[in-house]
C-alpha cells in the first residue's frame, strides 16, 4: 500500500500538464483560520522551516505539497558507487548529493537544497502571479519535498480564513477565501485536516464549520488541536481530545506548535518535537502516544493510503470513461488535412448526400422537436397550401351587382334573352386569378425550407464543415445561389398553370354542370317560389278584404334615379335578374372547384419538378463545379482557430488520460491490502 501515495502524486503531475481538474484525486486539504498554527503543523510534518510567515494572509495561493520518502544519502551513494542504481529506480536520486531537497513543477530543472530558498521561491512565484498586493488566486503552486525523514503524503495548504480585509485586500476577501476552501474540500475524494487552536472555543471554529458544510457526517474530517501549551493555567484540552466536546469521525490529535521565540532563535524542529513529547507526557500522559506531530504524520499517511485504496476503483472507472469520451471527441475533429482534393470531394459529397437524405427522410439525424426537410415540404403541400385553397370561397368578393353589370356589359344595347356566356367567362376568370397568390406562397414556403435544410445539414450531419468555416460559407453560398436561380423559374411555371386555366374555359369538362340544367333548375325553383308568394298574397288580401295590387308605377323622382344609375344597389332585383344571378353563381362555383382541384394537384408537382428535384439532382455537380478548383482548395480547407485549438487540447487530455490509465494499471490488487 505504500506505493499508493506516490501513484497519486504521479497522477497529479500527469493532469497538471493539461491544466485540467476533471479527475478529483485523493489528497489532504489543510484548513484553518489565520494564526491557528496551520503553518507550524505543516512544517512539523516536513521537519523543516519552508513556509512564508508574516501578518495578514501569507498563503495567497494553494500550495500542493507532495512529501516523498527517500533513502538516506549514505545508502544512495553506496548503491551509486556500486553501479547498481538505475536512473528511474524507486527511491533513487543519484544526481542529488543532499539528504533533503525540494523541486517545483513550474521550474522542474532547478533543485533546492536550501529550504530558505524554497520559502523565497514560494513568495516569488506568488508575486509573479498576483503582484505584491494581498489578493488571492486559486491557481496552485506544486512543491515536492524529498527526505528520508518524511512519510509519503500529499497535502494542500490553503489561505487562512480571515474576517476583516487588511491593507489593499479586496472587501470580499472573506468570501473569496471561503469559496476557494469549499472548492477544494467539496472534492469527495479529499480528506479535510481542520486545524483549530486549543485556546479558542471549538464550537466557533471556522475550520470545523466549513468542513461540516461539505462533510456533515465527518467521514472525511480529522481535527488537529494546536497550541496545547498556550491554554490558561489550570485548564487542559483533555475532554476535547477525547472527543467528548465535539466528536470527529476520523479522530482528534493534539500538537504543540513552535513559539515565535523558537522560530526567531532558529530552534530546530527536531528539538521542538522532543519538547513536544515532553509536554505531552507531563500534561496528557494517557494520550501522549496518540498525540504530537510524529503521530499526526503517521495517522495522515495511513488515512490517505486507505482513502486512496477506497477511491481507486472509482478512479479507474472514471479514467476509462473519460478516455472513451475524449477519443470520440478527437475523432469528431478529424485528422489534419493532407490530401486537399480528396478531402474536399469527400465533404462535398457527404453534404450533398445528407441534404438529399433530409428531403427523402432517410437522414441519420432525425429531428424530434419539429418537422424538417421532406416532411415539412409535405406539410406545406397538403396542410398549409391545401387548407388555404379550400378556404377560398368560389364567390368571394363577387356581388350581385358585379354579376348583373357583367351580364349587361356582355349584351350591349340589346336586352338578353339568355344568360350570356361571355359574362360567365369574365367572372369565372376573375375568381380563378385568386388562386395565384396562395400558389406562389406555396413556392416561397418550400424555398424557405430548402434554405433551412442547409443549416440543418451543417449543424447535424457534416461535422467537417465546422472545421472549415470558409468551405462552410462557400457551400451555403452555392446552394443558396442554386435555389435562388430556380425560384423565378418555378414561380413562372406556377403563373403559367393559372394562365393555362385562364386561356380556355372548358365548359365541356365532364365535371362541369350543364348550363341548361342549371337554368332549368333555377327556373323551377323560382316558379315554385312565385306560386307560393301569390297564394300568400291572395290569402292576405282576402283576410283584409282588399284587392291585391300589382307593382305600382314609379314616381317621377324614382324614374330620375333609375336614369342616373344603371343598377341601383338598393333596388330590389326582378325575378329574371335573380334567376340570371343564381345561374351565373352556380356555374362559377362549379367551374372554380374544377380549377381549384387542378391547381391544388399541379402546383406541388410543379414545385417538386422545377425546384426540389432539380436541386437534388444537380446539387453535387453544382458544388463540385464551383468549389473543386485548384486555387481554392487550400483556402477553403483552412481550419478555424477554435477547432485546431480544441483538437490540440483534446489530444493532450487524451494523452494524459492514457498515461493516467497506465499509472493506475501498475497497481496490482495485491498492493491494495
Amino acid at each position: 500500500m505504500e506505493t499508493l501515495i506516490p501513484t497519486i502524486n504521479r497522477l497529479q503531475e500527469v493532469f497538471l500538464t493539461v491544466g485540467a481538474d476533471i479527475i478529483q484525486l485523493p489528497q489532504i486539504v489543510v484548513v484553518g483560520s489565520q494564526s491557528s498554527g496551520k503553518s507550524s503543523v505543516l512544517e512539523s510534518l516536513v521537519g523543516r522551516d519552508f513556509l512564508p510567515r508574516g501578518s495578514g494572509i501569507v498563503t495567497r495561493r494553494p500550495l500542493v505539497l507532495q512529501l516523498i520518502n527517500v533513502s538516506p544519502l549514505k545508502e544512495r551513494l553506496k548503491v551509486e558507487n556500486g553501479n547498481v542504481v538505475k536512473q528511474n529506480s524507486k527511491n533513487s536520486y543519484p544526481g542529488v548529493k543532499a539528504e533533503e531537497w525540494g523541486t517545483f513543477i513550474h521550474c522542474k530543472s532547478q533543485i533546492f537544497t536550501d529550504f530558505q530558498e524554497i520559502c523565497q521561491e514560494i513568495v516569488a512565484e506568488t508575486e509573479r502571479s498576483l503582484g505584491d498586493n494581498k489578493g488571492i488566486s486559486p491557481e496552485p503552486i506544486y512543491l515536492k519535498i524529498f527526505s528520508p525523514n518524511v512519510l509519503n503524503l500529499t497535502l494542500v495548504d490553503l489561505p487562512g480564513i480571515t474576517k476583516v480585509p487588511v491593507g489593499d485586500q479586496p472587501e470580499d476577501i472573506e468570501t473569496q477565501v471561503q469559496e476557494m476552501i469549499l472548492s477544494f474540500i467539496s472534492n469527495p475524494n479529499s480528506l479535510i485536516l481542520a486545524v483549530s487552536p486549543a485556546n479558542s472555543d471549538l464550537a466557533t471554529s471556522d475550520a470545523l464549520k466549513l468542513a461540516r458544510e461539505v462533510d456533515p457526517d465527518g467521514r472525511r474530517t480529522l481535527l488537529v488541536v494546536s497550541k496545547l501549551d498556550l491554554m490558561d493555567a489550570g485548564t487542559d484540552a483533555l475532554e476535547v481530545l477525547l472527543g467528548r466536546v465535539i466528536p470527529v469521525r476520523l479522530g482528534i490529535i493534539g500538537v504543540v506548535n513552535r513559539s515565535q521565540h523558537d522560530i526567531n532563535t532558529q530552534k530546530s524542529l527536531e528539538d521542538s518535537m522532543k519538547d513536544e513529547q515532553t509536554f505531552l507526557q507531563r500534561h496528557y500522559p494517557s494520550l501522549a502516544s496518540r498525540a504530537g506531530s510524529r503521530y499526526l504524520a503517521k495517522t495522515l499517511s495511513k488515512l490517505l493510503m486507505h482513502h486512496i485504496r477506497d477511491c481507486l476503483p472509482e478512479l479507474k472507472t472514471r479514467v476509462t470513461v473519460l478516455s472513451a469520451q475524449y477519443q470520440a471527441r478527437l475523432n469528431g475533429y478529424g485528422q489534419p488535412v493532407e490530401d486537399h482534393s480528396a478531402t474536399l470531394l469527400q465533404i462535398v459529397t457527404k453534404f450533398a448526400s445528407d441534404y438529399c437524405n433530409t428531403i427523402e427522410g432517410t437522414a441519420r439525424h432525425i429531428q424530434t422537436t419539429e418537422l424538417c426537410g421532406g416532411a415539412r415540404i409535405c406539410y406545406i403541400f397538403h396542410e398549409t397550401f391545401g387548407r388555404t385553397l379550400q378556404s377560398i370561397d368560389p364567390l368571394g368578393g363577387l356581388t350581385d351587382l358585379d354579376i348583373l353589370t357583367a351580364i349587361r356589359n356582355a349584351t350591349g344595347p340589346r336586352p338578353a334573352l339568355f344568360v350570356p356566356e361571355v359574362s360567365f367567362e369574365l367572372l369565372v376568370k376573375r375568381q380563378m386569378k385568386r388562386l395565384v397568390e396562395p400558389s406562389l406562397r406555396c413556392v416561397e414556403l418550400v424555398h424557405e425550407e430548402l434554405q433551412r435544410i442547409i443549416q440543418h445539414c451543417s449543424s447535424f450531419s457534416t461535422q467537417e464543415l465546422l472545421r472549415f468555416p470558409k468551405l462552410h460559407d462557400s457551400i451555403v453560398e452555392v446552394v443558396t445561389g442554386l435555389l435562388r436561380k430556380r425560384l423565378p423559374i418555378t414561380n413562372e411555371m406556377v403563373h403559367n398553370l393559372v394562365a393555362i386555366e385562364l386561356a380556355y374555359i372548358n365548359t365541356k369538362h365532364p365535371d362541369f354542370t350543364d348550363a341548361a340544367q342549371v337554368s332549368a333548375s333555377v327556373n323551377s325553383q323560382q316558379a315554385e317560389a312565385v306560386d307560393g308568394g301569390k297564394r300568400w298574397k291572395n290569402e292576405k288580401a282576402a283576410e283584409e278584404k282588399t284587392p291585391a295590387t300589382g307593382f305600382s308605377s314609379p314616381s317621377k323622382g324614382q324614374a330620375i334615379n333609375l336614369l342616373d344609375t344603371a343598377l341601383p344597389v338598393s333596388r330590389k332585383l326582378t325575378s329574371k335578374e335573380q334567376r340570371d344571378c343564381e345561374v351565373i353563381q352556380r356555374l362559377i362555383k362549379s367551374y372554380f372547384l374544377i380549377v381549384r382541384k387542378s391547381i391544388q394537384d399541379s402546383v406541388p408537382k410543379t414545385v417538386m419538378h422545377f425546384l426540389v428535384n432539380h436541386v437534388k439532382e444537380h446539387l453535387q455537380s453544382e458544388l463540385v463545379g464551383q468549389l473543386y478548383k485548384q486555387p481554392l482548395l487550400h483556402e477553403l480547407l483552412i481550419e478555424s482557430q477554435d477547432t485546431a485549438q480544441q483538437r490540440t487540447e483534446v489530444a493532450q487530455m487524451l494523452e494524459a488520460l492514457k498515461k493516467a490509465n497506465n499509472v493506475i494499471s501498475e497497481i496490482r490488487e495485491t498492493h491494495l491490502w
